[in-house]
């Protein structure tokens, strides 16, 4: 290879050499401009042929293929630019300064290149597992547990990624490597002011690492955060976003969700059960009751066929409380099915057994047996 490099090079020189007696006029920065921009383009013209070569093998494939040459295309096009660069740099006739310049540049442009296909390695890898799932399921437990631990290592892989390579990049600076040779040499006050700085930071990095390996939330969980009913929408590096019901969007930090209590309606599974609580008047005829309940629901769609139960849940001075527990698949369908429940046992209820509606009464004593009193009123006590 270093062969093959200097007789490059001494053909190079010899170009040159030959160009400058013909134009002796041209400035010393030239031609090696014009290597490097020679290479640059031939480079270029790598990538086109190289491009076009991978779009013709995958025309025929599935878009998994089509969609893996598409997302390579510019760190492809970096990687060959930097290749070609690199051997022009080599052999441009240039001073030692301006080579160690452009080598430098080169070293930084294939770590960027390095953290790019990292990246994208880590996308398509994503995209690759995640085509098994479907969220929009009635079952999704399984997929919303791969998609929120997929989305939250990849986001978590891609600042390890960005921090790692910005600190390599640093490091090949001198002054910046001296600064962070003493700075870990000194290991005082400077160290622990940057810690606390990015305290918050980290706080959310380990919070991030906590959720998905222990998982208190999913992508798509129905949660009750802060007093407010919703879905979990997107889980990013350093926040949630809850979707509430009402389209409102609720945006919580990470951490809190591993120090602050909050309800999960579908941790183990989607399925819940719903309650509706009637309040009758004593004399309800709770078997009659319970089997009208039965009946909305086994016709009702939004039932998943398991919990449908009826108990007088408790007595009170005018009526009795009477509570109904239903289950169906998700929340929504819980929530839709215990509107249901109310509305067809009310209108039953007016219709059917009116005598079951709360009623006040009152017994009334009055002096005089002989005293004219309205139809239905019962003289009790008092003088005959």
């Amino acid at each position: 290879m270093e062969e093959e490099l200097n007789q490059i090079e001494q053909q190079v020189a010899e170009i040159t050499t030959d160009i400058e007696e013909v134009l002796p006029v041209l400035p010393d920065w030239v031609m090696p401009m014009a290597v490097v921009v020679a290479f640059f383009l031939l480079g270029l013209v790598i990538f086109r042929l190289v491009f076009a070569v991978l779009n013709r093998a995958v025309a025929k494939k599935d878009l998994f293929w089509r969609s893996l040459v598409a997302r390579t295309r510019r760190p492809l096009r970096l990687g060959l630019v930097v290749a070609t660069l690199t051997v022009g740099v080599a052999v441009a006739p240039l001073s030692p300064e301006q080579t160690d310049f452009g080598q430098h540049a080169l070293l930084i442009a294939f770590m960027v290149l390095v953290a790019w296909t990292l990246h994208t390695a880590l996308h398509i890898w994503t995209t690759v597992h995640l085509r098994k799932f479907t969220l929009g399921s009635e079952d999704n437990f399984l997929a919303r547990k791969h998609v929120t631990q997929s989305r939250i290592m990849v986001r978590l892989a891609g600042w390890v990624i960005v921090i790692v390579v910005t600190a390599a990049i640093l490091m090949t600076f001198e002054g910046v490597r001296q600064w962070g040779v003493s700075l870990l040499a000194a290991g005082g006050a400077a160290g622990i002011v940057v810690g606390f700085a990015f305290q918050p930071v980290l706080k959310n990095l380990i919070a991030g690492i906590q959720l998905a390996v222990t998982q208190p939330i999913r992508i798509d969980d129905a949660v009750i955060v802060e007093g407010e009913w919703g879905w979990v929408e997107e889980i990013t590096g350093t926040y949630v976003v809850i979707k509430i019901w009402d389209w409102r969007r609720l945006v919580v930090p990470l951490s809190y969700f591993i120090e602050q209590p909050f309800q999960n309606w579908t941790r183990d599974s989607s399925s819940l059960i719903g309650g509706v609580l009637l309040y009758l008047d004593h004399c309800a005829d709770i078997k009659r009751l319970r089997e009208k309940t039965n009946e909305v629901c086994r016709n009702s769609d939004l039932w998943d066929g398991n919990v449908c139960h009826v108990q007088v849940n408790d007595f009170r001075e005018r009526v009795m409380e009477v509570r109904i527990l239903a289950s169906a698949r998700n929340a929504p369908r819980t929530y839709d099915l215990r509107c249901e429940i109310r509305e067809e046992l009310i209108t039953w209820i007016q219709r059917e057994m009116p005598e079951a509606l709360p009623r006040t009464r009152e017994t009334v004593s009055v002096d005089g047996s002989h005293r004219q009193m309205p139809p239905g009123i019962e003289v009790v006590g008092g003088r005959h």
